[in-house]
C-alpha cells in the first residue's frame, strides 16, 4: 500500500499477525495484534558527506528553534546566505575523516544500529514478541515520522520514546520529544505514549561510565594527570532561562568522581562545540586543555559523558581539534576514552531504564 502523504510504502498487514475484530463483518480490515513499541532517538546524521547532503542536514539542524532560538527574520537570512554557503564544505570534510566507508554511513548511525540490535535482543528475551524496538534520528534519516508510522502499522498501540541523551536539554531531549509529538499528529489512531526522562544519575549508567574509565586507565602505562569530562555546550543564558543541562552535567561528573573514588584534582568538567558570538557554558574544553598543559599537566584523558554514541563531536572535534590545542600548549600524552556505544554494560543500563519505564504496560 502506498502512502501518498509520506511518500513511502506502508507494509500490508499479514494474516498471521492480524485478525478481524470479533463480530466484525467479513470485509472488515484485519487489525495487527497489539504490541508495545520502543523507539530510541539520537541526534542525527547526514546521508553522505557531499555538499548537498551536508547542506540538507545542516539546514534542518540549524533551523530548529530549540537549537538556534533567534528570530527567524534575523537568523534565516544569515543561515541561508552565509552559513549554508560555506559550512557544508568544512563539515563535509570533517565527516569524511571519520566516515564508515565499509557501511557507507556515519559512525553514529553504525553505533546506534548496534545499540538497537542489542537492546532489541534484551527486551525480546524479557517480553517475547509483545515489544517492537527500533530507532530514529531527530535530523536526517531514519526520520521520527517514518518510524512512528512503521510502529503503528505493526500494531503498536503504546510507544515508549527514548531520547538517548543522559542529561536533559531543550536543545536535545526536548526537540526530540517535540518531533515525536509532531509525528503523532499525523496518525488517525494515536497510540498511548510515554517519554523517557534524563538518566544521568542512573546507578547502572554511572557504573558503566566508571568501568569504561577504569579499563582505559588500566591499559595506559602512564596514568593521566587529569580526566576531562567534556560535555556539548549550550549558550550560557539557557541556564538562567531554566534549562537544567549545566547542573546535570556537573552532577554527572560528581557521581563519576565518587564512583571512581577520586578527589577533585583528578577530574574536571568542561564544555565544547561553541557556535556563534554568544557566551556559552564554561570552561571551554579547547581552552581548558591548553591551560592544563601550560600548568604542567602533560598527560590528560578526555571522555564525553553527554554522548551515548561516538559521533562527529567526539571522533573529530575531541580527537583532532581539542587534542591539537593540548599538544600545541605543551601537552605530551592525550587519551580519548570512547563513548559507551554498544558496550554490554551500557546496553544493560539502557535496557533497565526502558524496563522501568514500561512498567504497567509490560511486566
Amino acid at each position: 500500500m502506498f502512502d501518498s502523504k509520506h511518500g513511502a510504502s506502508r507494509p500490508e498487514t499479514s494474516a498471521d499477525t492480524a485478525e478481524r475484530p470479533v463480530h466484525a463483518p467479513a470485509d472488515h480490515p484485519r487489525i495487527p495484534r497489539e504490541k508495545v513499541g520502543v523507539l530510541l532517538a539520537n541526534l542525527g546524521t547526514p546521508d553522505a558527506y557531499d555538499y548537498w547532503s551536508m547542506r540538507r542536514y545542516l539546514n534542518e539542524f540549524l533551523s530548529d528553534k530549540r537549537v538556534i532560538d533567534y528570530s527567524p527574520w534575523i537568523w534565516q537570512p544569515i543561515l541561508q546566505l552565509i552559513v549554508l554557503t560555506k559550512r557544508p564544505f568544512a563539515s563535509g570534510e570533517a565527516y569524511k575523516s571519520i566516515w564508515n566507508n565499509e557501511a557507507g554511513e556515519s559512525p553514529l548511525m553504525t553505533i546506534t544500529r548496534a545499540q538497537t540490535k542489542k537492546i532489541r535482543s534484551t527486551l525480546e528475551a524479557a517480553y517475547g514478541n509483545d515489544v517492537v524496538v527500533d530507532f530514529c534520528m531527530r535530523y536526517g534519516n531514519p526520520s521520527t515520522q517514518a518510524k512512528v508510522r512503521e510502529l503503528v502499522d505493526q500494531g503498536c498501540r503504546k510507544i515508549l520514546f527514548f531520547p538517548l541523551y543522559p542529561q536533559y536539554s531543550g536543545t536535545t531531549s526536548a526537540t526530540a520529544n517535540d518531533h515525536f509529538f509532531r509525528a503523532l499528529m499525523d496518525e488517525k489512531w494515536q497510540p498511548q505514549v510515554r517519554t523517557v526522562p534524563a538518566y544521568f544519575d542512573n546507578q547502572l549508567y554511572v557504573e558503566a561510565l566508571a568501568d569504561s574509565i577504569r579499563r582505559a586507565y588500566d591499559a595506559l602505562e602512564n596514568k593521566p594527570d587529569v580526566l576531562v569530562c567534556s560535555y556539548h555546550g549550550v549558550p550560557q543564558r539557557y541556564l538562567t532561562e531554566g534549562d537544567p543541562y549545566h547542573c546535570q552535567c556537573v552532577k554527572t561528573t560528581r557521581l563519576l568522581k565518587e564512583r571512581l573514588g577520586w578527589d577533585d584534582t583528578r577530574i574536571t568538567t568542561t564544555f565544547q562545540s561553541r557556535f556563534g558570538p554568544e557566551e556559552w557554558l564554561q570552561p571551554y574544553t579547547v581552552e581548558e586543555v591548553a591551560r592544563l598543559a601550560e600548568q604542567g599537566k602533560k598527560r590528560i584523558a578526555v571522555c564525553a559523558p553527554a554522548f551515548s554514541a561516538d559521533c562527529i563531536e567526539t571522533l573529530e572535534e575531541i580527537n583532532e581539534e581539542i587534542r591539537e590545542s593540548f599538544e600545541e600548549a605543551g601537552g605530551e600524552e592525550f587519551t580519548y576514552i570512547p563513548c559507551l556505544n554498544d558496550d554490554d554494560a551500557h546496553v544493560h543500563a539502557l535496557s533497565e531504564v526502558i524496563k522501568t519505564n514500561l512498567r504497567g504496560w509490560l511486566e
